[in-house]
């Protein structure tokens, strides 16, 4: 047990590369904030766009919900990072890593808004439209509302998951919490450092995971 608690639970190694690990962790929170917001606001209006817009314009979002929802987050980051330049487009790490989680993050938050205004009863825009009500103010005021109910537990989940896959942002040498674990442990020669960072992950992730089981069962309760 001793070498066991020496090797993987180390204090005294802990304590010596705590702080690099807590700049990681900044900068998880920073990139999967920031990658859920902006992918979040672009995936509604490409959703809006499959839906509403003229047919070239959905024929591209359905070509971007497609390809995205395809390809493996650390083929777009590659990509962003390691062949942009060719094309004389250089991006830094964390931008890099924020462009193409946010790419694929949009996809999926596209078909989540989709299948919540599908959900809803076209007599309600159809009402909305005899009464005279412009196409944006149904849209915001009738559509949206209602959409987002049916569509914010799956968009947490797909946003818990998407916080989870920013440790890829360690394969463009971006100073995440994975970066800076591996970092630590080939400073030390010890395994420690993982364990610590899975430990911060759990710490930071799994209230959202409890977010998504209450969501969950707060607006299965509702729909009943």
């Amino acid at each position: 047990m001793p070498g066991f608690v020496d090797t993987f639970l180390n204090a005294e190694v802990f304590f010596r590369i705590f702080p690099m690990l807590l700049k990681g962790v900044g900068n998880t929170i920073l990139l999967a904030l920031t990658t859920i917001t902006l992918g979040g606001l672009a995936g509604v209006l490409i959703c809006l766009a499959r839906l509403y817009g003229p047919r070239p314009l959905r024929l591209l979002a359905v070509l971007h919900v497609d390809v995205f929802r395809a390809l493996p987050i650390l083929v777009v980051l590659v990509l962003i990072y390691y062949a942009l330049p060719f094309v004389g487009i250089r991006l830094n790490a964390f931008t890099s890593a924020t462009l193409a989680l946010g790419l694929v993050f949009s996809a999926f938050t596209a078909e989540v808004f989709r299948a919540g205004i599908q959900s809803i009863p076209e007599g309600q825009t159809e009402a909305a439209k005899a009464l005279g009500m412009p196409f944006w103010a149904i849209i915001y005021k009738i559509i949206l509302p209602q959409a987002f109910r049916v569509a914010i537990p799956p968009h947490t989940s797909n946003s818990v998951a998407i916080a989870k896959d920013t440790s890829l942002a360690s394969v463009v040498a971006m100073p995440d919490l994975l970066k800076q674990a591996t970092d630590a442990q080939a400073l030390t020669a010890n395994p420690t450092p993982l364990i610590a960072a899975a430990v911060m992950y759990l710490i930071v992730l799994w209230p959202a995971v409890r977010l998504v089981s209450y969501l969950e069962e707060r607006f299965r309760t509702v729909k009943r």
